[in-house]
């Protein structure tokens, strides 16, 4: 049944926003898009005004722009009207606090309110928001705060003593630490104006810097800019099929583009209501969510819907979620399976999308009207020019009298998008040759291997370097392997993507210990909680082998392709490159 097509829906509980994917693909463009936003009073665009401004200001002030679920079972409802003046007044707290416009303002938090307000907020005042993911380690934070130079974090009492507080002498620019969870911040806002005027804003001003990790080097800023919003309102509706009285479940994390693109800003944009769920993941309670919100749209990951798939003694046929009318699912391929499990379990399909961080929105996707492959990304978005490079033996774009080769129907080369779409990341932070890197004639490399069929569906291949997709992050396999060798009986490490039923993809790490120091279990252990306490959770490796050696070029590069490929039982490949004795 995988490869069974399965057709679009006869009849939609309301008229999708892309009814005809040719004629919308035909008509659209990104000027007549831009047009439809309310730009700033005197000129400009600005993500905060059409998330939250506008709709306070309209007929929607009244309408629950936030609904929170604490994970004491605390539920609170928040107006568009009140959400401007919480972020009206994060906004006058920053400028009492002395962020000047353009400074970078850091949150680290889970999914609470207050992550909405300081990222809304922040944006409103003019500075740049850095979202981090909560579950990060010391080193991770610390990396990510220096290379975006922060001015302010947003965090909690407890994550800050358990991560911030031994680091923060390493950011030198810090100069304020905010508690969420403390009386102060509630005094803090509590003593600010409640208005707050938007200064100018020109679309191309930076607006977020996402970090995103390489095979090699520090973590990656990815910077947005306020024109990005133009591309978070089209794919809201287009992909997700959102209209303004949807209920609207995002459950990526906040740390990751994701949860700023699709957990705070295009929902808002649309002026529909977005669920907020504290607690972690658990079968039951999302299913309450789903059934007692009466979400219609959900958007969440192929790890989670697998475990949902998974759950003991959960059936979701046996709740009501005849409010739901559109599952979508990002972050890393979705299994056909996964996809058909919608239809029996949901009675809808689960539509699989693709973008990644340097995209800021989804590029590739299945849409509620139109037919489904299973195991597809589905196609294009109107307004997105996408396409299957060549690439020659050693992996680069084949490119003959400046034009980048287009392979054939079927054939596997690299996904790459032509440039210039609004919510395009428009630099690496401080890396310019890095990003320059990232283009070719034109085109925007992706790093991932895809192919195209007859009728214009991607099917992802797989990534062409060496980042780990797990549970939805990427993980740089350098950041986990210096974190390694900080401890005094680690002299090298490797670290692959380990194939999980579940996460996609679990780190790995392999070892070659220091002289001195024996290969024991105890030791094993030892270092995976070491990797854990530096990293977080979701980065460190889950399983550690020592070896001997690792195998090198002759330059000395780990070669993770062949350490991926002696675990899997997979062909080696081309050995030429290998250092003797490997």
């Amino acid at each position: 049944m995988a490869s069974d097509l399965i057709r679009k829906p006869s009849a939609f509980a309301v008229t999708p926003n892309l009814v005809d994917y040719a004629a919308a693909r035909a008509e659209f463009s990104w000027d007549a898009a831009r047009a439809a936003l309310d730009p700033l009073p005197g000129g400009g665009l600005h993500i905060a005004h059409e998330a939250v401004v506008r709709h306070a200001r309209g007929d929607r002030r009244d309408h629950v722009a936030m609904r929170w679920h604490g994970k004491d079972g605390t539920r609170r409802d928040y107006t568009y009207g009140e959400l401007d003046t919480l972020t009206n007044r994060f906004a006058n707290a920053l400028r009492s606090l002395g962020v000047q416009s353009g400074e970078r303002v850091y949150t680290l938090l889970g999914r609470v309110p207050e992550l909405h307000i300081a990222v809304l907020g922040a944006l409103k005042a003019g500075a740049v928001v850095s979202p981090l993911f909560s579950a990060f380690g010391p080193e991770p934070i610390r990396q990510r705060l220096v290379i975006g130079d922060a001015r302010l974090l947003v965090t909690t009492a407890a994550l800050a003593r358990r991560k911030v507080d031994a680091i923060r002498g390493d950011v030198p620019g810090l100069a304020h630490v905010l508690f969420a969870d403390r009386a102060d911040f509630d005094a803090l806002l509590a003593g600010t104006p409640d208005t707050f005027k938007i200064g100018p804003t020109e679309p191309d001003r930076l607006a977020l810097l996402h970090f995103t990790s390489g095979t090699t080097g520090t973590p990656k800023g990815a910077m947005h800019v306020h024109d990005a919003v133009v591309g978070h309102s089209v794919t809201a509706r287009l992909a997700l099929d959102l209209h303004p009285d949807d209920v609207f479940w995002c459950t990526a994390d906040p740390g990751w583009v994701t949860g700023t693109s699709y957990g705070i800003i295009a929902p808002l944009v649309i002026g529909a209501t977005l669920v907020l769920d504290e607690a972690e993941f658990d079968a039951q309670r999302w299913y309450d969510t789903l059934e007692r919100d009466r979400v219609t749209v959900w958007y969440t990951a192929p790890t989670a819907i697998r475990m949902m798939m998974r759950a003991a003694g959960v059936d979701a046929r046996e709740r009501d979620l005849s409010a739901l009318r559109f599952v979508a699912s990002v972050g890393e391929p979705l299994n056909p399976e996964a996809v058909e499990w919608g239809v029996d379990a949901l009675g809808l399909p689960v539509h699989d999308n693709w973008w990644q961080t340097e995209t800021g929105g989804i590029m590739i996707a299945n849409y509620l009207a139109t037919d489904i492959k299973p195991g597809s990304m589905g196609r294009p978005l109107p307004g997105i020019e996408a396409t299957i490079l060549r690439r020659d033996e050693h992996g680069h774009v084949v490119v003959r009298d400046g034009v980048a080769e287009e392979c054939a129907a079927g054939e596997e080369g690299e996904l790459a998008l032509r440039a210039g779409w609004p919510s395009m990341f428009r630099g690496y932070l401080g890396e310019e040759e890095r990003y320059r890197k990232c283009f070719c004639a034109g085109w925007y490399l992706s790093g991932d291997l895809a192919r195209r069929d007859d009728d214009g569906y991607f099917w992802f291949v797989g990534r062409g370097d060496d980042v780990i997709k797990s549970s939805g992050h990427l993980i740089g396999p350098f950041e986990v392997e210096s974190a390694l060798m900080e401890h005094p009986a680690v002299a090298e490490a490797g670290v692959i993507g380990k194939p999980d039923p579940i996460a996609g993809a679990v780190v790995k790490a392999f070892v070659v210990l220091r002289p001195g120091f024996e290969p024991t279990e105890s030791l094993r252990l030892e270092l995976i909680g070491f990797g854990r306490k530096r990293l977080g959770a979701a980065v460190a490796p889950k399983e550690i082998d020592f070896r001997d050696e690792l195998p090198k070029t002759r330059s000395g590069k780990i070669m993770r392709r062949l350490l991926r490929a002696r675990e899997l039982g997979l062909p080696e490949g081309d050995l030429s490159m290998l250092e003797v004795g490997s």
